[in-house]
């Protein structure tokens, strides 16, 4: 019997297992749907499934470089037990190197061919998911590239070559001394870390988030009671900190904070040999912005016991 990619959709759907196994298992079952699904369990695949739902918010932030570009992925697993496990550490670092050959998009990375399997990333990580026992996802990929500069890379609190709980890439353009380029560009990529500025420059800014400061400090201002051409200037002095203290390029450098990064750079210059401009930065915190599922540990010990 043919098998149509319609087939091999619906399993997909149905059960969770990879693309390339669930054709297999509809070849092997001669297009029988539920004889499919019960070889894909009979195999451990489909098991993966069940552990879709389950909240994944622990795992790897892995980083890696090559020539004028560098990319950063999150790969997230249930629980930091597993993301000190050497088989997940390999995949996240693999991972990493793949993306390398993408546009950096997570929809390029998951369908990317993950050399050591020679499966996309996206069933790749499926099958660890089956042999490891705990959902995992590629949750996020950036990639920065500069045509001539560097784009330098930071992990915090490193736990492995490349892999961390915290990345960051910084984009620099410059004709100058690569290596000092890249030793300020480290430098920057630290600050990143420490500081997590909302934008490179004021006008990144999103607009909603301005208008929602002004707004606020528009009346802080008008507590005050003071005339409207009073409230106007307090509003603009107040939203200058704002900047400076959320913009990268106005922000205190923390490796020496009496200059700003935007003067720091200035000074950089003289030793890089050359002009230099931070075109772009990226940051990711293992985690941010997933709702973690709080556990009753009492109520699940009752519930295995087959308590109410």
């Amino acid at each position: 019997m043919a098998i149509s990619a319609s087939m091999v959709k619906d399993l997909r759907e149905k059960t969770g297992a990879g693309m390339m196994d669930c054709k297999t298992a509809l070849a092997e079952t001669n297009g029988d749907m539920e004889a499919a699904i019960d070889w894909l369990r009979t195999k451990g695949i489909a098991k993966a499934d069940k552990k879709s739902g389950r909240t994944a918010a622990e795992g790897l932030i892995g980083a890696a470089a090559e020539g004028n570009k560098a990319v950063v992925v999150e790969v997230n697993s249930e629980t930091d037990f597993v993301a000190r496990n050497e088989a997940f550490q390999t995949l996240v670092r693999g991972i990493a190197t793949v993306a390398l050959a993408t546009d950096g998009s997570v929809e390029a990375v998951a369908s990317a061919t993950y050399p050591a399997s020679g499966k996309p990333v996206s069933d790749t990580i499926r099958d660890a998911i089956a042999t490891i026992g705990e959902n995992m996802s590629l949750r996020r990929a950036a990639m920065l590239q500069v045509s001539d500069g560097v784009v330098a890379t930071y992990i915090h609190n490193q736990v492995a070559d490349g892999l961390g709980k915290l990345g960051v890439l910084v984009a620099i353009e410059s004709t100058g001394d690569k290596a000092k380029l890249a030793a300020f560009g480290r430098q920057v990529a630290m600050h990143v870390a420490a500081t997590n500025p909302l934008a490179l420059n004021a006008e990144e800014i999103d607009p909603t988030v301005v208008e929602r400061e002004k707004a606020i400090f528009s009346e802080q201002a008008r507590a005050s009671g003071k005339p409207e051409a009073i409230i106007e200037k307090m509003v603009e002095g107040r939203l200058r900190k704002f900047y400076e203290e959320v913009v990268l390029l106005k922000q205190n450098f923390v490796i020496n904070p009496d200059l700003t990064v935007e003067k720091a750079l200035a000074e950089a210059e003289a030793e890089i040999g050359a002009p230099a401009k931070i075109t772009a930065f990226v940051r990711f915190a293992l985690g941010e912005g997933i709702e973690r599922e709080e556990s009753d540990f009492a109520a699940e010990v009752a519930a295995a016991a087959g308590k109410k």
